[in-house]
């Protein structure tokens, strides 16, 4: 993940701050069991994690063509993504139970950290077309403001009264609700204990581990990609050890907005 303005790579600052950094996990609800977060990648097949450093599985990109993935521009950085591709080489990862080869990483060009304007997402080709799994087709309407997306991550786990606690690269899911779409997405973690809030029964925001990690749409023809997660809003109260309390803004780059340049890229070199 970042801080926007004071992200921790897992965003980026806006209004308050926001952070970016080495990514995200998945925060749930005090008061909800575990089990019902838990998922595994043969639920979500077109989802895969970049790089194992250890026990953590750090940053996460989403198979949008038979050839490309997309991700946080910020991941090929904190990732020995960018320099393998950089001097030439290749990147592994495992994407539905195969290995694949990565060998060419290409950043939005108004990708600069740290910058107001700051676009955070890559396009990552494989070596060779995938024959499976399926893409997950591009959210391609601007229609994201109050839908509900499942966002997935393998990085740190903790709950909504204390925030991030521990790593255990294990996969979960969440759901969250678009509360804000302008420039990026944005969803808040409810708090279930307060009188008004909405919370979704398996609500969640984003930990630290996972950036680059999907905001996703269920349609009728099935998940479409809506937003990629850069990172988190923070506050004068920010603590990064309570990372993804209850209140927590995740922030996400808006996939409807860079449809043309995701597609000068793809078409061409595809």
């Amino acid at each position: 993940m970042r801080h926007v303005a004071v992200m921790s790579r897992c965003l980026f600052v806006l209004s308050a701050l926001f952070f970016t950094g080495s990514g995200h996990g998945i925060i749930i609800r005090h008061d909800v069991g575990q089990a019902a977060y838990e998922t595994r990648s043969i639920d979500y097949p077109a989802i895969f994690y970049l790089e194992r450093q250890g026990v953590r599985k750090v940053c996460v990109a989403t198979l949008i063509a038979r050839q490309w993935a997309l991700t946080a521009a910020h991941c090929t950085e904190e990732t020995s993504l960018g320099v393998a591709t950089a001097r030439g080489g290749t990147f592994a990862v495992e994407v539905a139970g195969q290995a694949r080869e990565i060998d060419l990483v290409v950043k939005h060009p108004r990708y600069q950290q740290g910058a107001v304007d700051d676009v955070d997402l890559a396009l990552i080709r494989f070596k060779a077309p995938l024959a499976s799994p399926r893409p997950i087709p591009l959210n391609t309407a601007k229609d994201e403001l109050s839908q509900i997306v499942t966002i997935v991550g393998w990085g740190y786990f903790g709950v909504g009264t204390q925030g991030r606690q521990y790593d255990d690269g294990r996969m979960r899911h969440a759901t969250n609700r678009i509360t804000q779409s302008g420039r990026y997405l944005r969803t808040l973690f409810d708090d279930p204990r307060e009188r008004l809030a909405e919370s979704l029964p398996t609500e969640g925001t984003l930990g630290l581990g996972d950036s680059g990690g999907p905001a996703l749409l269920v349609t009728e023809s099935g998940l479409s990609l809506a937003g990629i997660a850069v990172g988190q809003v923070i506050g004068a109260d920010y603590r990064e050890e309570t990372q993804g309390r209850y209140g927590a803004i995740a922030v996400y780059e808006r996939v409807s907005s860079h449809l043309a340049w995701i597609e000068s890229i793809v078409r061409p070199l595809n």
